[in-house]
């Protein structure tokens, strides 16, 4: 698995555990929906290290604590 597929998997989780949408996401980070959905969709091949720590961030987490999850384990690439 690539990291920006485990990333847009580890997003998802999140959100599906506080119950927010997307959008709620995206106007609590400043992070445009559009982008959001690119990286959840893994419709992106990048992304921007400023725009996950604002993502992870507005989830009140370090990124430490985000990649702290066992769906890395999995990034072989």
């Amino acid at each position: 698995m690539k990291l920006i597929d485990a990333i847009g998997i580890r997003l998802q989780g999140l959100l599906d555990e506080r119950g927010w949408s997307q959008y709620k996401l995206s106007v609590l980070s400043g992070v445009p929906r559009q982008t959001i959905n690119l990286i959840m969709r893994r419709l992106r091949n990048t992304l921007e290290v400023d725009t996950l720590y604002q993502l992870v961030a507005t989830m009140d987490m370090s990124l430490e604590e985000f990649f702290a999850d066992p769906v890395f384990d999995k990034v072989t690439d």
